[in-house]
């Protein structure tokens, strides 16, 4: 069943910056905010910093320029 959900006190340019990307995605503010909650919701990459280093390891970074590389090709790919 669906719930409704309040944000209080968003500060100002927060709101405004969310306005002008709902409005490059031709979304209402809060179908914006829905698509927000649910990329994050089902992001599960995101790791604790022992997985991060133990996959930092296993790639073999060895400098910052390969680790943003790496970084700009995942976005890429989405």
């Amino acid at each position: 069943m669906p719930v409704n959900l309040s944000i209080k006190n968003a500060p100002d340019h927060v709101v405004e910056r969310l306005r002008q990307r709902a409005k490059r995605h031709r979304r209402s503010l809060e179908g914006e905010l829905l698509a927000i909650i649910e990329t994050a919701a089902l992001d599960e990459r995101h790791g604790s910093a022992k997985e991060v280093l133990a996959e930092v390891r296993r790639l073999g970074l060895q400098t910052p320029r390969e680790a943003t590389a790496l970084i700009r090709a995942d976005r890429d790919g989405r």
